[in-house]
């Protein structure tokens, strides 16, 4: 190991280090078990389904509420 570099072990599942991994379920649920023909099929739908997210803040933001970071209402 360099001089400088310390190795920090992660657990397994840690979501507040990876915060936008909770959009998945808001972009991608719409979309289990549907057969698309194309990648161009796909892409189309996600980025349709992220501009309808657009209308949908509140819940956006409701899920990335972790103990660990700041209130950014109380922030302003």
């Amino acid at each position: 190991m360099p001089d400088g570099i310390r190795l920090v072990f992660q657990p397994p599942h840690s979501p507040e280090l990876q915060p936008s991994e909770h959009l998945w379920a808001f972009v991608d649920e719409p979309f289990a078990n549907t057969f698309f023909d194309t990648i161009e099929d796909l892409d189309r739908a996600v980025a349709k389904r992220c501009v309808a997210l657009i209308d949908q803040q509140d819940v956006i933001r409701a899920s990335r509420l972790f103990h660990c970071w700041p209130d950014q209402g109380a922030m302003k």
